[in-house]
């Protein structure tokens, strides 16, 4: 066993029985860099990666690999998930490099921890192509050893280049409602008009971009926005990146059509993707979002969610060795278990053949609408649904004696905001308040488990252990988590959270000059540049979120100095986003609150009990992008230390139904007693 065996992150400890001597990241790996006078080899991955297990079974296993790796370099593993900070840095080398990025990230540095040399998978030995592993080794060795000021000033050339690439670039701008147009023009032209997404292989979900077209179809009322949106949504839950047994979407599709996916699960992306279709929802009213949704947030309280509320991070792609073999079906194992005649049915509907559809084995997919295969078979399509679940329960019964894949069972704050936000979100627009209760246990273990004496939150925690003090995006994220468990529950102990959380952030993470944050608290020491994140990848960047959830509070709590705040990010953002908007979905759905009247509603109601409000029902089924709502019941208690006290000022809880304020830009609307009124007053804002 090697140093990582005292390590708490899952990836770590895979790694821990590799014969390669690795160093967990710190003091001790740099400094036997330096006593031994050899560079560093620094790999990065996660738990869930297919190809960081390929590299580690074909290189960091391998004897003789593993012993040229100890005789010539000193050897650091990083969870990618554990330290993004570092992720993002060391990216940006292979990004500079090769003009591609991806996992396992292969970096080699000097002693100055700056890069010289990036990449990520390499096989053993070349071959397609690409050189072999065991090569490179041997020749960043030789350079060491021989053109040692050479890489010293390559180092220091790439290092300036990874130091610009940390930063927002371009001049503070003013955010216009033309910004939206533009970006909105530049995603319909990136749309896909066969399977929907962006773009071809790989493809992946992009729920920010998906959620601020529905946004540019509700303001500019472009019919082909909420086309997009709904086609995107239509394929991905009809294809194999969606788990039709088990619920819940893979992290990205190899193919342009959503078929063939990576396989493993990602917290994150079923959080943003909940949020995607619960909007989508409410937007078209499409009922197979629904079922999508539930069986989504299904999944994760039985596979993601720990007995203490909170939500693991990933579940692996392989299991056994092999890439989705615990998802995969062979035709005959179909037939076996469901008999001819129901198999026949199930195959047509999911496209189950002799031949596969994937490396010999069937991915479940439904490739044509189920109206279609209700025709072929002589019935309707409600009774094709009704006789395909419970041959679907059979199979997933059958999966679940299947050896599963590795759960990842690290807690991430932000990536457990996105779910909190999603789980809430979707509470409300179904009328399903266990999706919140379990939102409200993760904020709750958050609260009471991950935070310092001092308020101040950790990013990570496994077996109960915090460790790593927290990111931007672990503010940002949760924060806008506790204002939408707010919306569902009106619990106002989560708006008092969420502001204490903020003021942290402003004095933690802001730089003198008034603009976008750093992604590290000032307290945290990070190599080459202290990172200022701005671009979404899979997840929003910390400054977009940020951005989004100050906007909201605001409104809340009336503090203008979180609206300042989120302004003076979104000018600094500005320049990027006309740019390349694809890269600033979030930022651009913050623009659009920004631009927009962001009413809010209060309302006060005769009944103490949530359920009884019509109002709460009639807007938790229309889709107002940045409406944001307070509630009171008739018996609601006093509480001097709510930060939205001011929003119920002369404004009692009526004898009987309920009464509403439409309110927006420091202004109110007359008091309406009947949701006709109220949706009306809501219409004429926008």
């Amino acid at each position: 066993m090697n140093r990582l065996a005292h390590e708490s992150s899952p990836y770590l400890l895979q790694h821990a029985a590799n014969p390669v001597d690795w160093y967990p990241w710190g003091d001790e790996a740099f400094q036997a860099a330096k006593d031994r006078d050899c560079p560093i080899f620094l790999s990065i991955g996660y738990s869930a990666c297919h190809w960081c297990h390929v590299m580690e079974h074909e290189s960091f296993d391998n004897v003789d690999i593993a012993a040229l790796m100890n005789e010539r370099f000193v050897n650091i593993k990083i969870d990618r998930e554990e330290r993004p900070d570092l992720d993002q840095i060391y990216m940006n080398s292979v990004m500079a490099m090769t003009g591609r990025g991806g996992w396992p990230m292969s970096v080699f540095l000097t002693h100055e921890l700056k890069p010289f040399f990036s990449g990520t998978y390499w096989p053993p030995e070349a071959k397609m192509g690409m050189p072999g592993f065991r090569q490179i080794l041997t020749k960043i060795s030789d350079a060491w050893q021989q053109r040692r000021s050479d890489v010293e000033g390559s180092s220091g050339e790439l290092a300036d280049i990874v130091a610009k690439m940390s930063q927002p670039g371009g001049a503070n701008g003013s955010c216009d409602e033309a910004l939206l147009h533009s970006a909105m023009g530049d995603l319909l032209q990136a749309a896909d008009g066969t399977y929907g997404g962006f773009g071809s292989a790989p493809k992946f979900p992009h729920p920010m971009d998906l959620r601020l077209l529905l946004r540019c179809w509700k303001r500019f009322n472009n019919s082909d926005a909420v086309h997009v949106v709904k086609l995107s949504c239509d394929r991905m839950a009809a294809g194999g990146i969606y788990d039709h047994l088990g619920g819940g979407f893979a992290r990205y599709s190899t193919d342009a059509r959503w078929l063939a996916p990576h396989f493993e699960k990602m917290l994150y992306d079923n959080g943003l993707l909940t949020s995607v279709y619960a909007e989508a929802f409410v937007a078209t009213k499409e009922p197979e979002y629904e079922r999508v949704l539930r069986e989504t947030l299904d999944y994760v309280l039985r596979e993601m969610t720990l007995d203490s509320g909170a939500f693991c991070s990933a579940q692996d792609a392989d299991s056994e060795g092999e890439e989705g073999k615990f998802f995969v079906w062979s035709q005959r194992e179909v037939e076996e278990l469901l008999g001819k005649e129901d198999a026949r049915i199930f195959c047509s509907a999911y496209d189950v053949t002799t031949a596969g559809n994937w490396e010999a084995k069937n991915i479940l997919n439904r490739p044509q609408p189920l109206s279609k295969v209700a025709e072929e078979f002589g019935i309707t399509r409600d009774e094709l649904v009704a006789k395909l679940e419970p041959l679907k329960l059979k199979l997933f019964e059958q999966r679940s004696q299947r050896i599963a894949p590795g759960t990842d069972d690290k807690v991430i704050t932000a990536w457990n905001g996105m779910m909190i936000s999603g789980m809430a979100l979707m509470s409300r627009v179904l009328n399903e308040p266990r999706y919140a209760t379990a939102a409200a246990r993760a904020c709750d273990y958050i609260w009471t488990k991950m935070r310092k004496d001092d308020g101040r939150l950790f990013h990570t925690a496994r077996h109960d252990k915090p460790t790593i003090d927290a990111f931007l995006d672990d503010y940002a994220c949760l924060i806008d988590g506790l204002i939408e468990l707010h919306q569902t529950t009106f619990d106002e102990d989560r708006l008092s959270q969420a502001a204490e959380l903020a003021d942290i952030v402003l004095e933690d993470f802001s730089d003198d000059t008034p603009g976008a944050f750093f992604y590290t608290p000032e307290s945290q020491a990070t190599p080459i540049a202290r990172i200022k994140d701005s671009q979404d990848g899979a997840t929003p960047s910390g400054n977009s979120m940020l951005a989004t959830a100050l906007l909201k509070l605001s409104v809340l709590t009336g503090r203008t100095d979180f609206r300042d705040t989120a302004e003076s990010i979104l000018s600094v953002l500005e320049s990027q986003l006309r740019k390349s908007p694809m890269s600033g979905g979030q930022a651009l759905i913050a623009i659009d609150h920004l631009l927009s009247p962001m009413p809010d509603v209060v309302i006060r109601s005769a009944s103490p009990n949530m359920a009884d409000s019509k109002m709460l029902a009639a807007l938790n089924t229309h889709f107002h992008p940045g409406l944001l709502v307070a509630w009171r019941g008739a018996d609601a208690p006093s509480d001097q230390a709510s930060p939205i006290n001011a929003l119920f000022e002369s404004r009692p809880a009526p004898s009987n139904g309920e009464t509403a304020w439409v309110c927006h830009n420091g202004g109110c609307l007359e008091p309406v007693t009947t949701v006709d009124g109220l949706m009306e007053q809501l219409d004429s804002l926008r």
